[in-house]
């Protein structure tokens, strides 16, 4: 029984796997990677990962991205990413700043880190910046930066608007891709 779809599930090394397909089929451990299927044998999903404790509750990653890694793995070998060479944490932003700097979100990401000969450092970012877009579309938390940074920004410049202290500014960053 499929019991909801379109979840998001946080992976043992932190990163967010969007659009898992959450269902009650039985997954013991060491049958990940195997079909998720309906009972016409079609394959919806495949099998990977259960919450310990909690009464049969497993997920699988959905086909059509499933498709998408092959397709990907086929071509490149691997999954292309790109990154910006940030770690960074979820904020939420004074009322006054989000009204002043007309912002479409009440949350940004503080930036904590910045790798040494990265995108984000030669494109000038500082350790407190926080930043709220990404080529003009609004970045209200870690996990939506994350899902922004894909294949394809890889080597392309992007527009990053960040806010430094009081001031709203806009930067130019070309993401690398995640090695």
């Amino acid at each position: 029984m499929v019991s909801a779809l379109g979840r998001s599930l946080r992976s043992q090394s932190g990163r967010l796997i969007d659009d898992v397909v959450q269902t009650d089929a039985a997954l013991n451990p060491g049958n990940s990677g195997g079909p998720l299927v309906t009972t016409r044998g079609d394959i919806i999903g495949i099998n990977t990962a259960i919450i310990r404790g909690a009464q049969g509750i497993c997920f699988a990653i959905a086909s059509n991205m499933a498709r998408y890694v092959v397709a990907e793995l086929i071509r490149h070998g691997r999954i292309r990413r790109s990154y910006i060479g940030v770690g960074g944490q979820t904020v939420a932003l004074a009322r006054r700043t989000v009204r002043f700097h007309g912002l479409a979100q009440e949350s940004g990401v503080r930036v904590m880190s910045i790798e040494p000969g990265s995108p984000a450092e030669r494109a000038d970012l500082m350790t407190g910046d926080v930043i709220v877009a990404l080529d003009d579309e609004p970045i209200a938390a870690i996990d939506a930066l994350h899902r922004r940074l894909t294949a394809e920004r890889v080597g392309r410049t992007c527009r990053l608007t960040i806010l430094r202290r009081t001031d709203k500014r806009t930067l130019e960053i070309v993401p690398s891709e995640r090695r």
